[in-house]
């Protein structure tokens, strides 16, 4: 079923009017870090001083956390807690739907806490860095022109949002507060 914006979770209101603030992605140096650092989901969940995320879900098994390099402004990643690296191999058919049921309700969250006209789901990662399994679940601000859709949207060679430390605990404040009004199907008063 497909929704009109005034009917999707957001207010008109909450659309933002300011230009998103954008810097430049040192790609090289991620790619260098992904292939020979530690896994980075994995110093999450170890409560690494080194990766200080905003934590946005956490049930013990799987985490939801904000992207430190988000391509737009509503950005979580959503992983395992235990070190999985392939999605159809590693998880039988009972912990793939968990998964998908935890992406689901974060990305419900998100919608309900950033403007959005698009929920992109994505799966990525290489055998070669960031192989931990985890999935992108990024909203489309509305009025995004098509041309800047889809890929262009998400490539960080355009440059990542820059958050304050301030600014990404309020956001992820927002998310954990639309979580606790989640329920299996949606939004408690919402679609």
């Amino acid at each position: 079923m497909t929704s009109t914006p005034a009917e999707r979770p957001h207010s008109q209101e909450a659309i933002v009017t300011d230009p998103v603030r954008r810097v430049p992605f040192d790609v090289e140096g991620y790619s260098r870090r992904s292939r020979t650092g530690p896994c980075f989901i994995c110093a999450i969940v170890s409560g690494d001083p080194g990766q200080p995320e905003e934590i946005v879900y956490d049930d013990g098994t799987h985490i939801g956390f904000l992207a430190r390099f988000a391509a737009l402004p509503g950005y979580v990643l959503v992983a395992p807690m235990a070190h999985v690296e392939h999605v159809v191999r590693d998880l039988d058919e009972e912990g793939f739907t968990a998964m998908m049921r935890v992406v689901r309700r974060v990305a419900r969250a998100l919608e309900a806490s950033v403007p959005c006209e698009r929920t992109y789901l994505l799966s990525l990662g290489s055998q070669e860095g960031n192989s931990h399994l985890h999935w992108h679940i990024a909203a489309l601000p509305p009025g995004v022109p098509y041309e800047r859709q889809q890929y262009h949207a998400l490539m960080s060679e355009n440059g990542v949002v820059e958050h304050t430390p301030q600014e990404a605990a309020a956001l992820a404040a927002k998310i954990r507060r639309a979580l606790g009004t989640c329920t299996q199907d949606g939004l408690q008063g919402g679609t």
